[in-house]
């Protein structure tokens, strides 16, 4: 089985491929002080009963991927390894003024992206940032934007306004909040759902102006399952987009 790692600035998520189906996944937090040894324990306890024949990983952290690194060559030597970093080959051209900073999940992502649509789309990554990722009709990265995440906004709220604080992040009653929870509740979730239809709505008018509403638009990441009922632009929900890609860049690295 491959073991798919996505180390990201909250979360990690790693994911067994029987073949080409994802037979289990699992998210826990990222904590770049751990060390390999103490990854090893977490990574043995939740992969117990699947046996592990190729790793396929990528990471914003720098810090844990060192780690990783680290764990992989004292726990799964021998095994074939792929990190997604320069050099890989990943078939995805990075039409961007510096490629060195585009980050390996987004790369990840639009090969994933395009796998699944074939043409043009927009991947839009619930996680700390709100990363909107472009995808040209031959699978090129264009670029894209970033936002602030959901959570940092809530934090920064709570932090910089002394009669705000931090409210459970779920769909209130009403738009219209009755309450200071409500009404954050309300601008977090609504605001945010705009945000995602108005920037979508410029850049597939960028990408297809011919066709804008032919530009599939994937949403995926830790928040998405909160956000993608409210978001019209939206076109499909992925989880696992990340692992996916994950798989096809090691199958091409074989």
């Amino acid at each position: 089985m491959l073991l798919a790692i996505d180390i990201g600035n909250t979360n990690t998520v790693l994911g067994v491929f029987d073949g080409d189906r994802l037979d289990r996944s699992w998210r826990i937090k990222t904590d770049a002080r751990n060390t390999a040894d103490e990854l090893a324990l977490t990574f043995q306890g939740l992969l117990a009963g699947h046996e592990v024949t190729g790793v396929a990983a990528c990471s914003t952290v720098p810090g844990a991927l060192f780690e990783l690194r680290a764990m992989l060559a004292a726990y799964y030597a021998g095994l074939p390894t792929v990190v997604v970093e320069p050099g890989v080959h990943t078939g995805v051209n990075l039409l961007y003024d510096n490629p060195r900073e585009v980050g390996a999940d987004r790369i990840v992502n639009t090969l994933a992206a395009y796998h699944l649509a074939r043409g043009p789309a927009i991947v839009v990554d619930f996680g700390t940032t709100t990363n909107f990722d472009v995808v040209s009709a031959r699978g090129d990265f264009l670029g894209g934007a970033l936002a602030p995440g959901i959570e940092i906004s809530l934090d920064a709220l709570a932090a910089r306004a002394a009669q705000l604080r931090k409210v459970e992040l779920v769909e209130p009653r009403a738009p219209i909040g009755k309450n200071t929870v409500e009404a954050l509740q309300s601008g977090i979730l609504y605001g945010f759902a705009g945000q995602v239809d108005g920037l979508v709505a410029r850049l597939r008018a960028e990408l297809a102006p011919a066709d804008p509403g032919g530009v599939a638009v994937i949403a995926t990441g830790g928040l998405a399952p909160l956000m993608i009922a409210h978001c019209a632009t939206v076109t499909r929900h992925e989880p696992d987009l990340t692992l996916l890609g994950l798989r096809l860049i090691f199958q091409r690295n074989l």
